[in-house]
């Protein structure tokens, strides 16, 4: 069976997709028919890091080159887990689904998905599934990639039944894991094109490290230092990207739009669910409703001001309240009310927003001598995590003239 997926992984893979960070890319016909389907088309109107090209001007690529990128590390993970001794019972049935998998983890993605978490939506593994099990592509992963839909649909999405097949479980914590393919393509993707050093991965060596186990992968004790590369790498990337101060000024006024118009039925979850991130813009734009032109302000966050920024503090009753998202749209109002009353200014119904990020996933290291015990991982997550509270410009220079200081964050 190895020599089997050994030659199809050497002998198969002969169609070049040029990527700018990884290069050549060499996949098989049945997945340069993938990629061209519409579904997987559909990627190339998503980007990957939504309003960070207004900080960072770079950072336009796509949810459809960073798929390609993920799919290309996971055939080098595969190349390196089959040669191994400890490698467990797989099949070339299985390495052709894990590898569609990677190709189509994100198909299920519509705009903003990551910062919506927290909304009554689907998850996008759980749109992904449906696609691939439901949609017209399904024919071209059975007929053209010569793989089962069903398996790489239940790789995907791991709310799916998986019929108890240890073979589905190895391949889903392959795809998901402190190295996955996903993660080492982001972190360097969004770094290259953000042009910052700070997700920037010796990837041949960590692969070279990894091995399997009955349940996933782990990694040589020689290979720690780069585990540990990965995981600083991601709380930079954090802190000085996913979470600059203006991209969560931007995030905050779309999710407040998007809360506003899932609430009032302005726009229904389906609706969203089809849109890329010109749709969603287009629809935004020509809405008669005001909390949808927030959409538009979004694109220019220097317009607002961060007047209160301090750590979530997780013994907070007002913080823990504040990530409900129908309480935090009462409370804003509150405040909104209080400078009204208090100072004579009106900062408008939805120019009073707080920013609550949602408490990000730091992967535990496999078992191995590293820095990166879980305090230090929870204090990473700590240090990161900052909620704010965030008004229109003039609103908070007239603040500032008044000399008002809200302490709309610490009261309890």
């Amino acid at each position: 069976m190895k020599a089997e997926i050994i030659s199809y992984l050497e002998e198969q893979f002969s169609v070049p997709v040029r990527d700018p960070l990884w290069k050549h890319i060499y996949m098989t016909k049945g997945h340069r028919d993938i990629i061209n389907h519409k579904d997987f088309r559909f990627l190339d109107g998503l980007r990957q890091l939504g309003p960070a090209s207004h900080v960072y001007p770079g950072a336009i690529h796509t949810r459809l080159s960073h798929s390609i990128g993920v799919f290309y590390l996971a055939r080098q993970m595969v190349r390196a887990i089959i040669i191994s001794p400890y490698c467990p019972p797989i099949t070339l049935d299985g390495v052709k689904a894990f590898l569609s998998a990677a190709l189509l983890h994100d198909i299920g993605h519509f705009p903003h998905a990551h910062t919506l978490q927290d909304f009554p939506l689907k998850d996008h593994e759980v749109l992904s599934g449906e696609i691939i099990r439901n949609g017209s592509i399904r024919k071209i992963i059975k007929d053209s990639a010569l793989t089962d839909p069903d398996m790489t649909a239940a790789i995907i999405d791991k709310k799916s039944d998986w019929k108890g097949s240890s073979e589905i479980l190895f391949f889903r914590n392959l795809l998901s894991s402190p190295v996955d393919p996903d993660k080492l393509d982001y972190l360097n993707r969004d770094a290259y094109f953000c042009g910052v050093p700070y997700g920037t991965q010796d990837i041949d060596f960590v692969i070279s490290q990894i091995y399997p186990t009955r349940e996933g992968i782990a990694i040589s004790r020689k290979g720690t230092s780069a585990l540990e590369n990965v995981l600083f790498s991601k709380y930079l990337m954090y802190k000085s990207v996913y979470w600059h101060k203006s991209v969560r000024i931007s995030t905050a006024l779309i999710r407040k739009a998007i809360y506003e118009a899932l609430k009032y039925g302005y726009l229904e979850k389906e609706q969203l669910y089809r849109m890329n991130d010109h749709d969603f813009h287009k629809f935004c734009s020509e809405s008669k409703e005001e909390a949808l032109h927030l959409v538009d302000k979004a694109e220019f966050p220097w317009k607002y001001k961060v007047i209160e920024d301090v750590c979530f503090n997780n013994d907070s009753q007002l913080h823990n309240k504040l990530t409900d998202a129908d309480y935090k749209s009462n409370y804003e109002s509150e405040l909104n009310y209080r400078i009204k009353n208090e100072t004579g200014i009106d900062p408008g119904k939805y120019d009073v927003l707080i920013d609550v990020p949602s408490r990000i996933s730091f992967e535990l290291p496999f078992k191995s001598e590293t820095v990166f015990t879980r305090p230090v991982v929870d204090g990473f997550t700590e240090a990161l995590r900052r909620i704010r509270l965030i008004v229109k410009e003039e609103t908070a220079h007239k603040l500032r003239e008044k000399n008002i200081d809200l302490n709309g964050l610490s009261a309890e």
